[in-house]
C-alpha cells in the first residue's frame, strides 16, 4: 500500500476508522503478517487472518461502531491510546473503556494489545 499514512498515529487512526465501518479488507492492509494481536483478557492471535477471525464474528451483531480516543501518546513506533469503544447493537449502545498499545513499523501494525474488563462486555454482548 503505497499511500500508507506517514506516522504511527496516522496508521492507527486509518486502521481504526476502517474497523469502525467493518471494512476488514481495508483495515487488515494495516496489519503486518506477523502482527501479534492480544485481547489481554481473551485470546492472542497473529497476522491479518487471526485479527479477522477474532473481530469479524465479534462485530457481526453491531450496527455501528465508534472508537473514541480520549488520550493518545506516540513515542517512536509505539502508540498508546485510552479509548471508549462504543458498539450499537439492536438493543442499544454498549460502551467499553479500553487501553491500547500498538506498534507500527514501516507503515504496518506489528503489535496490538488491548486491555479491558471482559466482564463489562460479556454482560451486554449477545453471543458472549
Amino acid at each position: 500500500m503505497s499511500d500508507r499514512p506517514a506516522t504511527p498515529s496516522a496508521v492507527v487512526k486509518a486502521f481504526m476508522d476502517a474497523m469502525a465501518v467493518k471494512d476488514y479488507d481495508t483495515a487488515l492492509r494495516y496489519i503486518a503478517d506477523d502482527c501479534e494481536y492480544d485481547n489481554v483478557p481473551l485470546a492472542k492471535v497473529r497476522g491479518p487472518a487471526g485479527v479477522r477471525a477474532v473481530l469479524e464474528p465479534f462485530f457481526a451483531p453491531t450496527l455501528e461502531n465508534e472508537f473514541l480516543v480520549r488520550r493518545e501518546l506516540a513515542a517512536g513506533p509505539v502508540v498508546f491510546q485510552e479509548r471508549l469503544d462504543r458498539h450499537r447493537l439492536a438493543t442499544g449502545w454498549v460502551e467499553l473503556p479500553v487501553a491500547g498499545v500498538l506498534e507500527v513499523h514501516d507503515g504496518l501494525i506489528t503489535l496490538w494489545r488491548d486491555y479491558f474488563d471482559a466482564a463489562t462486555i460479556m454482560k451486554a454482548w449477545p453471543s458472549a
